[in-house]
This record gives C-alpha cells, sequence and structure tokens, in this order.
C-alpha cells in the first residue's frame, strides 16, 4: 500500500505535499491507470487533513489530467492518451471506432479516408520534436531533452511552456515566408504539465505525447533502511523535482532530515555535502562528483546515482510513435 505523510514543519503546504505524494505514485505507475485511490476518509486519517483540503487536491488532480471520477463510486487513476495496446485489443478498438462512425453515418469509405488523414497527420508530427515545461521548472524540459536526445538520437527543441504558441506561430510564419511546408511538431512533456499543454494549443494542429517517469523505488528502498535521525541530500538543476522528491521522502520517513539543491549552487552545494548521510540525484552527477572532489569531508559519504527520468516504457511507445527501431 502506497503510505502518505504529511510533513507539518515543512515549508512545503501540507496540500501541495499530498498533491505532489498522489501525483508521483500516479506517474511512476504504484496506482496503475483505472485503479482506485484511496478516499478522502482514508487519506484524512492518514495525513491528518481536512477532507476539504483533500477535495481540493483531487480537484487539481482531476484538473490536471491525473484521476478521473467514475459515477460516485470513486477517484481513479487517469488512462494516459497513448496507453500503448495489445494487437488483440487494438483490433477491438479499431472495430469499436468503425462502429462508431457507421452509428453516425459514415460509409466505410469515409471512414477508411478518417483514419488515413489522421495517421497521415500523426506521421507529419514526427518531422519535429519539442519538448516543454513551465518558466518556473525549466530544468525538467532540461533532463527530459537530455534523455530523450541520447535515447532517440534526432534533434529537439526545449520551448517553455509560457512561450510555445508565440514560438511555434514565429516558426510556422517563417515557413510560410521561405514558402516551404508547414511542419507538424510533436509536442512531449510529463503528466503534470500536459493539461495545460492542451488548453495552450487549443486546437492547433499538434501532437501531444506524455511520458510517465522513473519509479524510483531503489531510491526508496534505501531511504527505508536508513537508521533514524539520518539526513538525506538532494541535487537536480530541476525545482520540481527537488520539491516532489522531498515530499515523497517525507511522506516515507518522518524522522528523516531532507535537505534540496539546485545544482548550480555551488556554495549551498558544499555546505550539504559536508554534513548529510545519503546524496541521492541523477542528472547531477557530474556537478555532485566535482564538488565531492573539492570537498573536505572527511567520513565517507554514500551517493545515489538514480536512473533516467522518463520511464523506459514512455521511451520505447515515443520510438513506436516516431517509427525508430
Amino acid at each position: 500500500m502506497v503510505q502518505f505523510f504529511i510533513q507539518t514543519d515543512s515549508e512545503i503546504p501540507a496540500a501541495t505535499q499530498l498533491f505532489d505524494q498522489l501525483s508521483f505514485a500516479i506517474t511512476s505507475r504504484a496506482y496503475t491507470n483505472g485503479e482506485q485511490l484511496p478516499s478522502t476518509r482514508q487519506l484524512a486519517q492518514w495525513t491528518g487533513l481536512h477532507r476539504n483540503t483533500i477535495n481540493k487536491v483531487y480537484k487539481q488532480l482531476k484538473q490536471a489530467g491525473l484521476v478521473e471520477t467514475k459515477g460516485g463510486s470513486g477517484v481513479y487513476a487517469a488512462t494516459p492518451k497513448q496507453e500503448a495496446q495489445s494487437l488483440d485489443v487494438s483490433i477491438q478498438v479499431v472495430r469499436q471506432a468503425l462502429d462508431r462512425l457507421l452509428t453516425l453515418g459514415y460509409s466505410l469509405n469515409q471512414a477508411q479516408n478518417i483514419f488515413n488523414t489522421e495517421l497521415n497527420w500523426r506521421l507529419s508530427c514526427n518531422a519535429k520534436l519539442i519538448v516543454t515545461s513551465g518558466q518556473e521548472d525549466l530544468g525538467v524540459g532540461q533532463i527530459i531533452a537530455a534523455e530523450l536526445t541520447q535515447a532517440l538520437n534526432i534533434p529537439i527543441q526545449t520551448i517553455a511552456l509560457e512561450n510555445l504558441v508565440d514560438t511555434l506561430d514565429q516558426i510556422n510564419q517563417s515557413q510560410i515566408n521561405q514558402e516551404q511546408p508547414i511542419l507538424a511538431s510533436t509536442i512531449v512533456t510529463n503528466r503534470y504539465f500536459a493539461e495545460m499543454v492542451h488548453k495552450i494549443l487549443g486546437d492547433r494542429p499538434m501532437r501531444v505525447f506524455t511520458i510517465d517517469i522513473y519509479n524510483y523505488s531503489q531510491e526508496i528502498a534505501r531511504i527505508r533502511q536508513l537508521p533514524q535521525g539520518s539526513s538525506v541530500g538532494l541535487v537536480s538543476v530541476s525545482t520540481g523535482v527537488l520539491r516532489l522528491a522531498e515530499s515523497l521522502i517525507q511522506s516515507i520517513r518522518k524522522d528523516v532530515l531532507v535537505i534540496s539543491v539546485l545544482a548550480q549552487d555551488t556554495y549551498r552545494l558544499q555546505s550539504m555535502l559536508k554534513t548529510v548521510d545519503l546524496v541521492i540525484t541523477g542528472h547531477s552527477a557530474q556537478v555532485v562528483k566535482q564538488a565531492m572532489a573539492n570537498s573536505d569531508r572527511i567520513r565517507p559519504l554514500e551517493v545515489m546515482y538514480s536512473g533516467n527520468y522518463i520511464s523506459g516504457e514512455s521511451i520505447r511507445l515515443l520510438k513506436l510513435e516516431l517509427g525508430i527501431s
């Protein structure tokens, strides 16, 4: 069972802590697609939060596209829009879609044209791959872009969510001025920003591909093993990743001190390395190694280097989408 805990003396608001913990549980597949989440009564008992606060958190998760409600029976982890399907299930999906089009009055020839148009549009979107994240957390966009560049070996552009529409319109206008065909794009983001991306793009013909994140199971297991009163240092270029990791650790071990440091804050990083028992980092591994080499710490320091931020399944699905073997 997934555990949820609110650190009352944390600088992170209690509602934000719960939102982060539930978001992580969903995006890392601790709750699989369609699985029911705890009721507001259960969460109130576990966390001490008022049920009104929990309802607001669930409402935020629904607005973010992470959960859905089913006929008043509860709250469930939402299914991503590009969920992988087995061959047999995919045939059923196609047949159901055809049946639906026929009931709406379309002929089979018209349905074929609709499918072909959609397929051609998807394929055209592969011409350009863009990663986006919020202006307040450009670091997570940099992490996603770096991993995709390594995994796919194709050019990738990173654009802040707030600048996405203006930048795309500028690119399109430039192509028009040069009398070039307008290339459609595939926008890649994580599930925290997906709903905002859809709203910002509106009816623009852009493909949005949503990734799931690494589940940090090894790091969680190590946190559980730490002696009472231990301290953990977190290092990342992303403020969102740091906030999420801090909330997650506090939900597992309320007796553990957590110190979060941005990789670019070299002074704070050096200070943290002198005091903590364990450091966890991912893409900032080289920065941490360099800081450790310059540190005057005497006793040994345990460092865990996390796996990729993007789940392997999301990479596999994106490769299929882009036609990359």
